[in-house]
Protein backbone atom coordinates (compact mmCIF):
# COMPACT_ATOMS: atom_id res chain seq x y z
CA UNK A 1 0.00 0.00 0.00
CA UNK A 2 2.37 2.58 0.79
CA UNK A 3 4.92 1.76 -2.30
CA UNK A 4 1.78 2.21 -4.51
CA UNK A 5 0.79 5.51 -2.94
CA UNK A 6 4.75 6.75 -3.95
CA UNK A 7 5.11 5.74 -7.00
CA UNK A 8 1.12 7.49 -7.66
CA UNK A 9 2.44 10.31 -5.92
CA UNK A 10 5.74 10.55 -7.36
CA UNK A 11 3.71 10.51 -11.15
CA UNK A 12 1.70 13.05 -9.81
CA UNK A 13 4.32 15.40 -9.16
CA UNK A 14 6.27 14.57 -12.49
CA UNK A 15 3.27 15.22 -14.87
CA UNK A 16 2.79 18.70 -13.28
CA UNK A 17 6.59 19.63 -13.39
CA UNK A 18 6.32 18.17 -16.87
CA UNK A 19 2.88 20.55 -17.79
CA UNK A 20 4.87 23.77 -16.56
CA UNK A 21 8.85 22.89 -18.37
CA UNK A 22 6.52 22.09 -21.51
CA UNK A 23 4.29 25.15 -21.11
CA UNK A 24 8.34 27.21 -21.20
CA UNK A 25 9.48 25.24 -23.85
CA UNK A 26 6.47 25.80 -26.32
CA UNK A 27 4.63 28.92 -25.35
CA UNK A 28 6.96 31.18 -23.72
CA UNK A 29 10.42 30.34 -25.01
CA UNK A 30 9.29 30.14 -29.20
CA UNK A 31 8.38 34.02 -28.74
CA UNK A 32 11.88 34.96 -27.78
CA UNK A 33 13.07 32.64 -30.52
CA UNK A 34 10.82 34.42 -33.19
CA UNK A 35 11.77 37.58 -32.13
CA UNK A 36 15.57 36.76 -32.68
CA UNK A 37 16.43 36.61 -29.08
CA UNK A 38 18.46 33.25 -29.27
CA UNK A 39 20.82 34.12 -26.16
CA UNK A 40 17.65 35.13 -24.33
CA UNK A 41 15.85 32.16 -25.39
CA UNK A 42 18.92 29.62 -24.64
CA UNK A 43 19.18 31.25 -20.78
CA UNK A 44 15.44 31.20 -20.37
CA UNK A 45 15.60 27.48 -21.62
CA UNK A 46 18.19 26.61 -18.81
CA UNK A 47 16.73 28.29 -15.90
CA UNK A 48 13.57 26.80 -16.72
CA UNK A 49 14.85 23.21 -16.62
CA UNK A 50 16.74 23.52 -13.76
CA UNK A 51 14.03 25.09 -12.19
CA UNK A 52 11.67 22.42 -13.22
CA UNK A 53 14.45 19.58 -11.51
CA UNK A 54 14.43 21.85 -8.11
CA UNK A 55 10.87 22.66 -8.27
CA UNK A 56 10.66 18.61 -8.21
CA UNK A 57 12.99 18.12 -6.13
CA UNK A 58 11.21 20.54 -3.63
CA UNK A 59 7.47 19.48 -4.09
CA UNK A 60 8.72 16.03 -3.85
CA UNK A 61 10.93 16.22 -0.47
CA UNK A 62 7.71 18.24 1.24
CA UNK A 63 5.16 15.99 -0.20
CA UNK A 64 7.36 12.63 0.53
CA UNK A 65 7.81 14.47 4.74
CA UNK A 66 3.30 14.93 4.90
CA UNK A 67 2.50 12.32 2.73
CA UNK A 68 4.02 9.40 4.19
CA UNK A 69 7.27 10.27 6.46
CA UNK A 70 4.25 12.31 8.79
CA UNK A 71 0.98 9.96 7.74
CA UNK A 72 2.90 6.88 7.77
CA UNK A 73 3.96 7.13 10.74
CA UNK A 74 0.83 7.80 11.94
CA UNK A 75 0.03 4.15 10.65
CA UNK A 76 2.44 3.47 13.42
CA UNK A 77 1.10 5.75 16.12
CA UNK A 78 -2.42 4.38 15.69
CA UNK A 79 -0.78 1.01 16.49
CA UNK A 80 0.43 2.57 19.35
CA UNK A 81 -2.67 3.96 20.52
CA UNK A 82 -4.39 0.55 19.85
CA UNK A 83 -1.61 -1.37 22.25
CA UNK A 84 -2.56 1.22 24.58
CA UNK A 85 -5.98 -0.16 24.63
CA UNK A 86 -5.39 -3.66 24.79
CA UNK A 87 -5.93 -5.76 27.21
CA UNK A 88 -5.31 -9.32 25.94
CA UNK A 89 -3.56 -11.30 23.12
CA UNK A 90 -6.61 -11.20 20.75
CA UNK A 91 -6.69 -7.39 21.03
CA UNK A 92 -3.08 -7.42 20.36
CA UNK A 93 -4.03 -9.17 17.16
CA UNK A 94 -6.83 -7.48 15.80
CA UNK A 95 -4.48 -4.40 16.38
CA UNK A 96 -2.00 -6.00 14.34
CA UNK A 97 -4.37 -7.23 11.76
CA UNK A 98 -5.89 -4.08 11.11
CA UNK A 99 -2.93 -1.94 11.61
CA UNK A 100 0.21 -3.53 10.77
CA UNK A 101 -0.80 -5.80 8.09
CA UNK A 102 -3.93 -4.54 6.26
CA UNK A 103 -2.42 -0.53 6.14
CA UNK A 104 1.09 -1.14 6.83
CA UNK A 105 2.14 -3.66 4.75
CA UNK A 106 3.32 -5.56 7.32
CA UNK A 107 4.77 -9.03 8.17
CA UNK A 108 4.51 -9.46 12.53
CA UNK A 109 6.10 -12.54 14.33
CA UNK A 110 4.95 -12.72 17.77
CA UNK A 111 7.23 -14.89 19.72
CA UNK A 112 8.17 -16.63 23.40
CA UNK A 113 11.80 -16.62 22.78
CA UNK A 114 12.07 -18.81 26.17
CA UNK A 115 10.31 -21.77 24.72
CA UNK A 116 10.54 -20.55 20.94
CA UNK A 117 6.87 -20.83 20.52
CA UNK A 118 5.02 -18.50 18.23
CA UNK A 119 1.97 -16.48 19.99
CA UNK A 120 1.02 -15.13 16.28
CA UNK A 121 2.54 -14.92 12.80
CA UNK A 122 1.11 -13.17 9.83
CA UNK A 123 0.16 -15.01 6.96
CA UNK A 124 2.86 -14.04 5.30
CA UNK A 125 5.99 -16.12 3.38
CA UNK A 126 8.21 -14.48 5.20
CA UNK A 127 6.53 -14.72 8.88
CA UNK A 128 5.65 -18.19 8.31
CA UNK A 129 8.70 -19.37 6.71
CA UNK A 130 10.63 -21.98 9.69
CA UNK A 131 13.76 -20.71 8.65
CA UNK A 132 12.71 -17.03 9.27
CA UNK A 133 11.75 -18.27 13.06
CA UNK A 134 15.25 -19.96 12.95
CA UNK A 135 17.49 -17.44 12.55
CA UNK A 136 15.77 -14.45 14.54
CA UNK A 137 16.14 -16.94 17.47
CA UNK A 138 19.76 -17.79 16.72
CA UNK A 139 20.67 -13.93 16.36
CA UNK A 140 18.23 -12.68 19.48
CA UNK A 141 18.29 -15.27 22.26
CA UNK A 142 15.48 -15.23 24.83
CA UNK A 143 18.39 -13.24 26.93
CA UNK A 144 18.10 -10.08 24.70
CA UNK A 145 17.72 -7.05 26.92
CA UNK A 146 14.66 -5.49 27.00
CA UNK A 147 14.19 -2.45 24.26
CA UNK A 148 13.66 -1.40 20.54
CA UNK A 149 16.13 -2.70 17.70
CA UNK A 150 16.33 -2.67 14.26
CA UNK A 151 17.08 -5.67 12.34
CA UNK A 152 18.29 -5.47 8.27
CA UNK A 153 17.66 -7.96 4.94
CA UNK A 154 19.27 -10.70 6.39
CA UNK A 155 17.30 -10.49 9.68
CA UNK A 156 20.20 -8.73 11.72
CA UNK A 157 20.75 -6.74 13.70
CA UNK A 158 21.66 -3.07 12.29
CA UNK A 159 21.25 0.66 13.60
CA UNK A 160 20.73 2.72 10.49
CA UNK A 161 17.19 3.50 9.58
CA UNK A 162 17.82 3.70 6.00
CA UNK A 163 19.60 -0.01 5.78
CA UNK A 164 16.56 -1.31 8.40
CA UNK A 165 13.50 -3.67 7.08
CA UNK A 166 11.53 -3.79 10.02
CA UNK A 167 12.22 -3.66 13.65
CA UNK A 168 11.22 -5.74 17.00
CA UNK A 169 10.40 -5.00 20.35
CA UNK A 170 11.60 -6.79 23.80
CA UNK A 171 9.94 -7.44 26.69
CA UNK A 172 11.20 -9.92 29.00
CA UNK A 173 11.07 -13.21 26.76
CA UNK A 174 8.80 -11.80 24.57
CA UNK A 175 9.74 -10.80 21.36
CA UNK A 176 7.67 -8.69 18.84
CA UNK A 177 8.85 -9.02 14.98
CA UNK A 178 7.67 -6.48 12.79
CA UNK A 179 9.41 -6.54 9.19
CA UNK A 180 8.48 -3.72 6.73
CA UNK A 181 10.94 -2.77 4.00
CA UNK A 182 10.07 0.76 4.40
CA UNK A 183 11.55 1.73 7.98
CA UNK A 184 12.38 4.73 6.86
CA UNK A 185 9.56 6.34 6.10
CA UNK A 186 8.28 6.33 9.64
CA UNK A 187 9.64 8.62 12.28
CA UNK A 188 12.05 7.80 14.93
CA UNK A 189 10.15 8.96 17.90
CA UNK A 190 7.59 6.80 17.70
CA UNK A 191 8.88 3.94 18.17
CA UNK A 192 10.14 5.04 21.92
CA UNK A 193 6.31 5.40 22.72
CA UNK A 194 5.25 1.59 20.79
CA UNK A 195 8.14 0.44 23.16
CA UNK A 196 6.82 1.74 26.19
CA UNK A 197 3.20 1.27 25.75
CA UNK A 198 3.82 -2.85 24.68
CA UNK A 199 6.07 -3.26 28.02
CA UNK A 200 2.60 -1.70 29.75
CA UNK A 201 0.40 -4.03 27.74
CA UNK A 202 2.75 -7.01 29.27
CA UNK A 203 2.25 -6.02 32.31
CA UNK A 204 -1.61 -5.30 32.21
CA UNK A 205 -2.40 -8.63 30.31
CA UNK A 206 0.29 -10.64 33.22
CA UNK A 207 -2.27 -9.00 35.48
CA UNK A 208 -5.57 -9.92 34.21
CA UNK A 209 -4.23 -13.54 33.79
CA UNK A 210 -3.59 -13.46 37.46
CA UNK A 211 -6.59 -12.06 38.54
CA UNK A 212 -8.41 -14.56 36.21
CA UNK A 213 -6.99 -17.19 38.12
CA UNK A 214 -7.42 -16.06 41.45
CA UNK A 215 -11.30 -15.79 40.31
CA UNK A 216 -11.40 -19.29 39.13
CA UNK A 217 -9.42 -20.01 42.33
CA UNK A 218 -12.07 -18.41 44.22
CA UNK A 219 -14.42 -20.14 42.66
CA UNK A 220 -12.68 -23.25 43.19
CA UNK A 221 -12.52 -22.48 46.78
CA UNK A 222 -15.79 -21.49 47.46
CA UNK A 223 -16.50 -25.16 45.87
CA UNK A 224 -14.34 -26.87 48.57
CA UNK A 225 -15.91 -24.88 51.27
CA UNK A 226 -19.20 -26.08 49.81
CA UNK A 227 -18.17 -29.45 49.98
CA UNK A 228 -16.47 -29.12 53.94
CA UNK A 229 -19.57 -27.90 54.88
CA UNK A 230 -21.95 -30.75 53.28
CA UNK A 231 -19.29 -33.55 55.42
CA UNK A 232 -20.76 -31.67 58.74
CA UNK A 233 -24.41 -32.32 60.40
CA UNK A 234 -26.64 -30.08 58.38
CA UNK A 235 -29.22 -30.68 61.28
CA UNK A 236 -29.28 -31.88 64.67
CA UNK A 237 -30.26 -35.21 65.31
CA UNK A 238 -32.77 -36.00 67.63
CA UNK A 239 -31.94 -37.83 70.46
CA UNK A 240 -33.98 -39.04 73.59
CA UNK A 241 -32.75 -36.94 76.65
CA UNK A 242 -30.48 -35.05 75.07
CA UNK A 243 -30.21 -31.66 73.60
CA UNK A 244 -27.47 -30.88 71.38
CA UNK A 245 -26.60 -27.95 69.56
CA UNK A 246 -23.46 -26.72 67.44
CA UNK A 247 -22.04 -23.49 66.50
CA UNK A 248 -19.39 -23.09 63.68
CA UNK A 249 -17.68 -19.91 62.15
CA UNK A 250 -15.03 -20.57 60.26
CA UNK A 251 -12.12 -18.10 59.81
CA UNK A 252 -11.92 -18.37 55.85
CA UNK A 253 -14.30 -20.01 53.94
CA UNK A 254 -12.29 -23.39 54.01
CA UNK A 255 -11.77 -24.23 57.47
CA UNK A 256 -10.03 -27.18 59.09
CA UNK A 257 -12.10 -27.66 61.86
CA UNK A 258 -14.97 -30.48 62.30
CA UNK A 259 -17.56 -32.10 64.21
CA UNK A 260 -20.20 -34.57 64.34
CA UNK A 261 -22.71 -36.35 65.60
CA UNK A 262 -24.01 -40.03 64.94
CA UNK A 263 -26.39 -41.82 67.00
CA UNK A 264 -25.83 -45.49 67.74
CA UNK A 265 -28.97 -46.44 69.11
CA UNK A 266 -31.77 -44.88 71.68
CA UNK A 267 -29.19 -44.32 74.75
CA UNK A 268 -25.91 -43.78 73.21
CA UNK A 269 -24.42 -40.72 70.82
CA UNK A 270 -21.11 -40.67 69.22
CA UNK A 271 -19.96 -37.00 69.04
CA UNK A 272 -16.45 -35.81 67.64
CA UNK A 273 -14.66 -32.65 67.15
CA UNK A 274 -11.69 -31.45 65.96
CA UNK A 275 -9.25 -29.03 64.62
CA UNK A 276 -6.37 -29.16 61.61
CA UNK A 277 -3.43 -27.54 62.03
CA UNK A 278 -2.80 -24.69 59.69
CA UNK A 279 -5.87 -23.46 57.47
CA UNK A 280 -6.14 -23.88 53.82
CA UNK A 281 -7.07 -26.62 51.05
CA UNK A 282 -4.59 -29.03 52.79
CA UNK A 283 -6.04 -28.74 56.03
CA UNK A 284 -9.75 -29.01 54.00
CA UNK A 285 -8.54 -32.18 53.00
CA UNK A 286 -7.72 -33.86 55.97
CA UNK A 287 -10.61 -32.77 57.54
CA UNK A 288 -12.62 -34.30 55.20
CA UNK A 289 -10.88 -37.45 55.45
CA UNK A 290 -11.19 -37.71 59.20
CA UNK A 291 -14.81 -37.62 58.47
CA UNK A 292 -15.42 -39.92 55.94
CA UNK A 293 -13.02 -42.31 58.16
CA UNK A 294 -15.31 -42.15 60.93
CA UNK A 295 -18.13 -42.21 58.88
CA UNK A 296 -17.12 -45.59 57.45
CA UNK A 297 -15.58 -47.16 60.32
CA UNK A 298 -18.52 -50.24 61.59
CA UNK A 299 -16.91 -50.77 65.07
CA UNK A 300 -17.41 -46.78 66.64
CA UNK A 301 -17.79 -47.92 70.34
CA UNK A 302 -14.21 -49.10 70.13
CA UNK A 303 -12.84 -45.51 70.71
CA UNK A 304 -9.16 -45.93 70.69
CA UNK A 305 -9.45 -48.17 67.43
CA UNK A 306 -10.93 -45.02 66.08
CA UNK A 307 -8.44 -42.33 66.72
CA UNK A 308 -5.60 -45.41 65.29
CA UNK A 309 -8.11 -45.53 62.38
CA UNK A 310 -7.59 -41.66 62.03
CA UNK A 311 -4.27 -41.75 63.04
CA UNK A 312 -3.50 -43.55 60.09
CA UNK A 313 -5.46 -42.19 57.59
CA UNK A 314 -3.89 -38.79 57.76
CA UNK A 315 -0.58 -40.30 57.63
CA UNK A 316 -1.53 -42.16 54.35
CA UNK A 317 -2.51 -38.19 52.67
CA UNK A 318 1.64 -37.38 52.99
CA UNK A 319 1.18 -33.78 53.49
CA UNK A 320 4.07 -32.55 55.33
CA UNK A 321 3.39 -31.31 59.09
CA UNK A 322 -0.13 -31.99 59.23
CA UNK A 323 -1.93 -33.18 62.10
CA UNK A 324 -4.76 -32.98 64.15
CA UNK A 325 -6.24 -32.24 67.63
CA UNK A 326 -9.42 -34.15 68.82
CA UNK A 327 -11.75 -35.19 70.80
CA UNK A 328 -14.41 -38.32 70.29
CA UNK A 329 -16.76 -39.02 73.11
CA UNK A 330 -20.06 -41.33 73.30
CA UNK A 331 -22.47 -40.54 75.67
CA UNK A 332 -24.72 -42.84 77.03
CA UNK A 333 -27.71 -41.92 78.54
CA UNK A 334 -29.10 -45.21 80.02
CA UNK A 335 -25.94 -45.95 82.27
CA UNK A 336 -25.77 -41.64 82.79
CA UNK A 337 -21.50 -41.23 81.67
CA UNK A 338 -19.77 -40.68 78.68
CA UNK A 339 -16.34 -42.52 78.04
CA UNK A 340 -14.21 -40.47 75.73
CA UNK A 341 -10.59 -40.00 74.13
CA UNK A 342 -9.14 -36.32 73.83
CA UNK A 343 -6.53 -36.26 71.39
CA UNK A 344 -4.40 -32.87 72.96
CA UNK A 345 -7.53 -30.61 72.66
CA UNK A 346 -7.86 -27.95 75.53
CA UNK A 347 -11.53 -27.42 76.29
CA UNK A 348 -13.75 -30.23 76.64
CA UNK A 349 -15.81 -29.73 79.77
CA UNK A 350 -18.86 -31.05 81.69
CA UNK A 351 -20.58 -28.09 83.13
CA UNK A 352 -22.67 -30.07 86.06
CA UNK A 353 -25.11 -28.56 89.01
CA UNK A 354 -23.79 -28.54 92.71
CA UNK A 355 -25.12 -27.52 95.71
CA UNK A 356 -23.27 -24.07 96.19
CA UNK A 357 -24.28 -23.61 92.25
CA UNK A 358 -22.50 -24.87 89.08
CA UNK A 359 -19.09 -26.68 88.72
CA UNK A 360 -16.51 -27.50 85.95
CA UNK A 361 -14.69 -30.38 85.12
CA UNK A 362 -12.57 -30.57 82.48
CA UNK A 363 -12.16 -33.74 80.58
CA UNK A 364 -8.82 -33.57 80.37
CA UNK A 365 -5.84 -35.20 77.38
CA UNK A 366 -5.10 -38.38 77.77
CA UNK A 367 -3.71 -39.13 73.89
CA UNK A 368 -1.16 -37.14 71.62
CA UNK A 369 -1.12 -35.26 68.59
CA UNK A 370 -2.44 -37.31 65.41
CA UNK A 371 -1.26 -37.86 62.33
CA UNK A 372 1.94 -36.83 62.89
CA UNK A 373 3.96 -39.07 65.16
CA UNK A 374 3.67 -42.53 66.65
CA UNK A 375 1.01 -43.27 69.19
CA UNK A 376 1.34 -45.17 72.28
CA UNK A 377 -1.36 -47.75 74.07
CA UNK A 378 -4.50 -45.18 73.91
CA UNK A 379 -6.81 -45.85 76.42
CA UNK A 380 -10.03 -44.10 77.10
CA UNK A 381 -11.67 -42.58 80.12
CA UNK A 382 -14.93 -42.23 81.51
CA UNK A 383 -16.90 -39.66 83.55
CA UNK A 384 -20.63 -39.55 85.07
CA UNK A 385 -23.34 -37.24 83.66
CA UNK A 386 -26.34 -36.44 86.31
CA UNK A 387 -29.40 -34.85 84.52
CA UNK A 388 -29.00 -31.12 83.80
CA UNK A 389 -25.36 -31.39 83.13
CA UNK A 390 -24.13 -30.03 79.90
CA UNK A 391 -20.80 -31.30 77.91
CA UNK A 392 -19.19 -27.99 76.09
CA UNK A 393 -16.84 -29.24 72.81
CA UNK A 394 -15.03 -26.94 71.48
CA UNK A 395 -11.84 -25.67 69.22
CA UNK A 396 -9.27 -23.19 70.35
CA UNK A 397 -11.10 -20.71 68.76
CA UNK A 398 -13.19 -19.80 71.60
CA UNK A 399 -10.60 -20.28 74.59
CA UNK A 400 -7.78 -18.76 72.90
CA UNK A 401 -9.48 -15.49 71.32
CA UNK A 402 -7.65 -12.09 72.79
CA UNK A 403 -9.11 -8.68 74.31
CA UNK A 404 -6.83 -5.26 73.12
CA UNK A 405 -4.65 -6.32 75.55
CA UNK A 406 -3.49 -9.77 75.09
CA UNK A 407 -5.37 -11.97 77.51
CA UNK A 408 -6.85 -15.01 76.19
CA UNK A 409 -11.22 -15.82 77.09
CA UNK A 410 -10.00 -19.26 78.42
CA UNK A 411 -8.05 -17.40 81.63
CA UNK A 412 -10.42 -15.24 82.39
CA UNK A 413 -13.32 -15.47 85.49
CA UNK A 414 -15.58 -14.09 82.24
CA UNK A 415 -15.37 -17.02 80.52
CA UNK A 416 -16.11 -19.34 83.18
CA UNK A 417 -18.90 -17.33 84.80
CA UNK A 418 -20.72 -17.17 81.38
CA UNK A 419 -20.59 -21.03 81.22
CA UNK A 420 -21.81 -21.60 84.61
CA UNK A 421 -24.56 -18.96 84.51
CA UNK A 422 -25.64 -19.61 80.92
CA UNK A 423 -25.51 -23.73 81.87
CA UNK A 424 -29.58 -23.69 83.42
CA UNK A 425 -30.58 -22.92 79.56
CA UNK A 426 -31.01 -24.64 76.31
CA UNK A 427 -28.28 -26.08 74.15
CA UNK A 428 -29.16 -23.84 71.52
CA UNK A 429 -29.05 -20.73 73.86
CA UNK A 430 -26.24 -21.43 75.95
CA UNK A 431 -23.63 -21.97 72.71
CA UNK A 432 -25.30 -18.65 71.57
CA UNK A 433 -24.18 -16.96 74.88
CA UNK A 434 -20.63 -18.04 74.90
CA UNK A 435 -20.25 -17.29 71.07
CA UNK A 436 -21.54 -13.98 72.00
CA UNK A 437 -18.94 -13.73 74.32
CA UNK A 438 -16.33 -14.43 72.19
CA UNK A 439 -16.99 -11.79 69.30
CA UNK A 440 -17.55 -9.44 72.77
CA UNK A 441 -14.58 -10.21 74.19
CA UNK A 442 -12.35 -10.36 70.62
CA UNK A 443 -14.43 -6.02 70.27
CA UNK A 444 -13.66 -4.69 65.86
CA UNK A 445 -10.74 -6.77 65.80
CA UNK A 446 -11.14 -9.76 63.29
CA UNK A 447 -10.69 -13.25 64.60
CA UNK A 448 -7.58 -15.13 64.21
CA UNK A 449 -9.06 -18.77 64.26
CA UNK A 450 -12.40 -20.87 63.35
CA UNK A 451 -14.72 -20.66 66.15
CA UNK A 452 -16.30 -24.08 66.52
CA UNK A 453 -18.29 -25.43 69.92
CA UNK A 454 -20.15 -28.95 70.16
CA UNK A 455 -22.90 -28.62 73.17
CA UNK A 456 -24.35 -31.94 74.78
CA UNK A 457 -26.71 -30.88 77.03
CA UNK A 458 -28.59 -34.23 79.67
CA UNK A 459 -32.18 -33.18 79.90
CA UNK A 460 -33.36 -32.91 82.90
Amino acid sequence: MIQSRKRLAKLAIDTGVGLVFSFFMFIIIPQFAFGGRMITAAIMFFVAATSSSLVTREVWGRLEFRAFKVRDSRLMVNFTDRLRFSYTVEDLIDAVQTVLEHEADCSVLYVNAENSYVVYNSPTRVATDPETLEVLSRNFSDTWPEGFYLIDEELGLVSDFSRARGFFLVYEKLHFYVLCRYMKVFEKSVFQNMLYEFANFQKRTKTITQLTAISELSKEWDMVAETQVSFLPQKMPEIPKLDIAAYFRPLVNVSGDFYDVIPLDEHRTFFLLGDVSGKGLASALIMGVIMNTVKIIENKEDLPGVVRAIDTAIKSMRLQDKYAVLFIGIVDTKVMKIRYVNASMADPIIITRAPGGYKIKPLQSNCSLVGIIDLDDITQEEAPLYRGDVVLMASDGVSEVMDETGVELGDTELYMNTVKNSAHKSAKHFIGDIADLVLEYNGDKKLRDDVTMLVAKIEE
